[in-house]
């Protein structure tokens, strides 16, 4: 049994999150705990919402509430509709945890002890009209390096580049749109990041599993330009975690708080400390300490391509910085973009599907399997209405929810709702099994290596044997010459619905569940032995017809949705 160490990118608290965001990190997570849950595996999968940082401050200004009421509402509905999407966390828990912020400020002072800290007297963008300095997200222009013209002043969305406030062009308060900014003085920490630059380097260079996307991200940080560079760990906001060197006082560092992408990486182990605190679990550092145990356990990380960089350097930085035993990450899976409909998801227009919406409209396995079989690995994706229609009656209603409909309603005419005996495999049973076991192990294989589009692909490849064999096979015309073949035929049929409800799991979840209780199936393991295991269900066992496990979608159904989300929510 191998442990495993799973963490998505924490969300962000201001508002519900898009398919995009979903796809992104939790929802691919999510299908490999579950998978290695399945295998029989030790998994600790771990998310939180990140709550500092200025787009949190600026969604309770616009709510109208305290920050901090504002925070604890959306950790609700998110941690709601993770539950909706039948997330699998062991812990969501929050960056705004007493733990993280003992955590932050213990980080701190060892990067500080082991010399990674500066202190910074910089000018930074004031606006008279706010009143205040305007930390980096507070302030937007024009990329100087794209064009983007909604670039942050900490990076650009659009490309990615890490940016400062004064390389926008034409920068503006996005608190008040002011436009007549002007730079002030005022003191912050940075992150000696490069004087790190060797080590972080050398240790990317052994991750040469990684996917190309993490790799290449993390590169271009390190040496384009004048290569990687220190990074302000400060702001000057009311919300967040306090700046202090552990549990003492920062002197001149009064009133500021950590930079968000400073404290939220660091929330993935107080995440672990929140989980113990709960009553979940026990001994959260025999995860993340390798003094403690965690050497022997495997760290996976899911994220968007736009977080790599503070995941592949800057997080990694404060580990290795801070000398202290931490388990450092093993494997970033990271995501291009999913676009929408000819364009970009967009929360600002509420343009696209949003979590919450989805679910009104269909069950969590239709979006799960839609989204992970098209998942934005080797590029950006796209998802449009007609492709999802589609994906959704063929693979879902055609292939498994026909497959099921057909063997178990034709049993229930013939034989009763008791597996009937009689018959023994013959050559098309035995190639079957054959087939599946390959495909199987392909899926597997996919899996294992995270390559989410192909274990989609392996596991409908699975399902299609199925019904291949059932069109060969032809029961109901076996029946009327050979009832013994036929029950012999139906009992595999039987066996295979089981079989696919297992394997099936970490991708449709809700529907897995439902065939195994219509198949009155107490054991749910991953198969070992595919003759064995396709003979779980022996003759007199009872079953019960499932409802419709997946409804087509129809046309004017999905002209209605189409119209509706294209553009305000």
């Amino acid at each position: 049994m191998a442990r495993h160490l799973i963490t998505s990118a924490i969300p962000y608290i201001n508002g519900i999150k898009h398919l995009g965001n979903l796809v992104g990190s939790q929802l691919p997570a999510d299908l490999y705990a579950r998978y290695q849950r399945a295998r029989g595996h030790e998994v600790l999968f771990l998310c939180a919402t990140d709550e500092h940082g200025t787009p949190a401050e600026l969604a309770a200004a616009k709510a109208g509430k305290p920050v901090a009421d504002y925070c604890a509402e959306m950790h609700d509905v998110q941690a709601k509709l993770a539950e909706g999407f039948r997330l699998s966390f062991d812990h969501f828990g929050r960056s705004s945890s007493p733990q993280n912020h003992r955590l932050t400020q213990a980080f701190a002072k060892a990067l500080d002890e082991a010399g990674l800290i500066r202190e910074v007297s910089e000018t930074q963008m004031y606006s008279p009209e706010d009143g205040r300095f305007l930390p980096d997200r507070y302030i937007e222009g024009t990329c100087p390096n794209c064009g983007f013209e909604s670039a942050r002043g900490d990076q650009c969305d659009n490309c990615t580049k890490q940016l400062d406030p004064v390389d926008l062009i034409d920068p503006r308060s996005t608190i008040s749109g002011a436009t007549n900014l002007e730079m002030r003085e005022t003191k912050h920490l940075f992150l000696r990041q490069s004087a790190m630059k060797d080590e972080l380097e050398a240790w990317i260079d052994t991750k040469a599993d990684w996917p190309v996307l993490t790799t290449s991200i993390a590169k271009k940080w390190l040496n384009d330009g004048d290569g990687l560079q220190d990074r302000g760990i400060t702001r000057d906001l009311d919300w967040g975690v306090p700046v202090q060197r552990g549990d003492e006082p920062w002197p001149g560092m009064e009133g500021k708080v950590f930079y968000v992408w400073f404290d939220a990486p660091i929330e993935y182990i107080a995440c672990a400390q929140e989980w113990e605190e709960a009553g979940k679990g026990s001994d959260w550092a025999r995860w993340w300490r390798t003094d403690a145990g965690a050497d022997d356990v495997r760290y996976t990380q899911f994220m968007g391509k736009d977080n790599v960089p503070f995941h592949t350097l800057s997080f990694p930085a404060t580990i290795l910085g801070s000398g202290e035993p931490w388990k450092l990450v093993d494997y970033i899976k990271s995501f291009n973009y999913l676009n929408y409909e000819g364009g970009q998801f967009s929360t600002s227009r509420g343009r696209g599907v949003f979590m919450d919406q989805a679910l009104d409209i269909l069950p969590s396995d239709y979006w799960r399997w839609w989204l992970l079989s098209h998942a934005p690995e080797s590029n950006d994706a796209e998802f449009t209405w007609e492709n999802f229609q589609s994906s959704v009656n063929k693979d879902l209603a055609d292939v498994l929810g026909n497959f099921a409909s057909r063997v178990t309603k034709f049993c229930r005419s013939k034989f009763g709702e008791d597996v009937p005996a009689g018959g023994t495999f013959g050559d098309r049973e035995r190639q079957l099994v054959a087939d599946l076991s390959a495909k199987i192990g392909e899926y597997e294989a996919h899996m294992e290596a995270i390559e989410v589009r192909k274990a989609a692909a392996a596991l409908r490849a699975a399902w299609v044997l199925g019904n291949e064999y059932l069109q060969e096979a032809a029961p109901w015309s076996t029946f009327k010459e050979d009832p013994e073949t036929a029950a012999m035929q139906i009992r595999l049929g039987l066996n295979l619905i089981r079989l696919y409800a297992v394997i099936s799991s970490p991708f449709i979840p809700d529907a897995s569940a439902q065939l195994l209780e219509a198949m009155k199936a107490g054991d749910a393991n991953w198969p070992s032995e595919l003759d064995a295991d396709l003979q779980k269900l022996g003759a007199g066992h009872a079953f019960t017809v499932p409802d419709v496990t997946f409804r087509k979608i129809a046309d004017a159904e999905r002209e209605d949705w189409q119209a509706r989300f294209a553009g305000t929510r």
